[in-house]
């Protein structure tokens, strides 16, 4: 079975030779054609070849395990990579984009481009599509950012030929306004694809919560799970393709520190074997011995915003809350 460094790597090794292939043609058909979309989207193409590296090595720096330096291990690196890739496709973006606009104001300059460009347009819609999905699907698999980075890499350039395409065609027909025009279009998308990319990954950088669906699946697992009274706290945080959890919980106050951390054992086994998204999880786990507690109502917690709820008159020695 391959590991999820294989699966990536492997993936990835694929984009790169099909991006090596499709730069060379779409430049040389875009010089040979007289189209400075083709040439624009080659570079787009080329572009992919650099990103497709990055993601190999943030895969693998990723990969091993945490070290002294590192003890919840390498996985931002993936985010980080994300991060990097945004920006370079921001900057391909620009330089396309005014590219583009320099030929509106100098249409006289642009020549009407030849049928080559034109079916190499076609060629690369078709390939650039199949490496998205191929691509997303891998991605999606492994819950990899920087694969999903790249995948839509993918798409943006498939997008980016179908509007060569249009320009191209629309030239070749007598509308030459429209070959800059689409260089300006691709570099939008481009640009579109890449500050949602740059988004995502700062907001994982900054150790972003994960989805409420995934919250309210935690909960579910908390109700689940015999002994527990009430969830005072569920706090979350994304770490590269995964995430830590720390949960307060509340259970009867009476229970021996073995029964309670029992608990707490089985609720983390039961959520990192159910959740492949949770690498860490920690438990804690305090008293409730007041009937009218909070803590004995059925984990009355609200899921839209989950908020700490203090076990307000526990009337328990132990009981942390009842100094606050």
């Amino acid at each position: 079975m391959e590991t999820r460094y294989e699966e990536a790597s492997k993936v990835t090794i694929l984009s790169i030779i099909w991006n090596a292939f499709l730069s060379v043609i779409k430049i040389l058909s875009g010089v040979i054609g007289h189209s400075t979309a083709m040439i624009a989207d080659g570079i787009h193409s080329a572009s992919d070849i650099i990103t497709s590296v990055g993601v190999l090595i943030g895969n693998k720096i990723s990969s091993k395990p945490g070290d002294k330096e590192h003890n919840y291990g390498h996985d931002k690196a993936e985010t980080l990579v994300s991060f990097l890739l945004s920006i370079m496709l921001i900057i391909v973006a620009v330089s396309i984009g005014v590219d583009g606009a320099k030929k509106i104001f100098n249409l006289d300059e642009v020549k009407v481009p030849t049928l080559i460009p034109l079916i190499v347009s076609v060629i690369s819609i078709a390939i650039k599509e199949y490496q998205y999905r191929i691509t997303i699907r891998v991605a999606k698999k492994i819950n990899s950012p920087s694969l999903k980075a790249d995948a839509w890499h993918h798409r943006s350039d498939a997008l980016s030929s179908v509007a060569a395409f249009i320009g191209i065609g629309g030239a070749m027909i007598g509308y030459k306004i429209l070959e800059p025009v689409a260089t300006i279009i691709v570099a939008l998308i481009v640009c579109k694809v890449a500050i949602d990319i740059f988004i995502n990954a700062i907001n994982e950088l900054m150790d972003v919560s994960i989805s409420e669906e995934e919250e309210q699946q935690i909960m579910d697992y908390c109700k689940a799970t015999n002994g527990i009274k009430h969830v005072k706290t569920i706090k979350t945080r994304k770490h590269g393709a995964f995430a830590y959890i720390d949960l307060v919980i509340c259970v009867d106050g009476s229970l021996t520190v073995k029964e309670g951390h029992d608990i707490a054992s089985d609720l983390e086994k039961k959520l990192i074997d159910e959740m492949s998204i949770i690498k860490g999880i920690t438990v804690h786990v305090e008293p409730c011995t007041n009937d009218m507690d909070l803590c004995n109502k059925d984990l009355a917690i609200e899921n839209e915003k989950i908020e700490e709820t203090p076990c307000c008159g526990c009337n328990s020695k132990e009981c942390l809350n009842n100094d606050k």
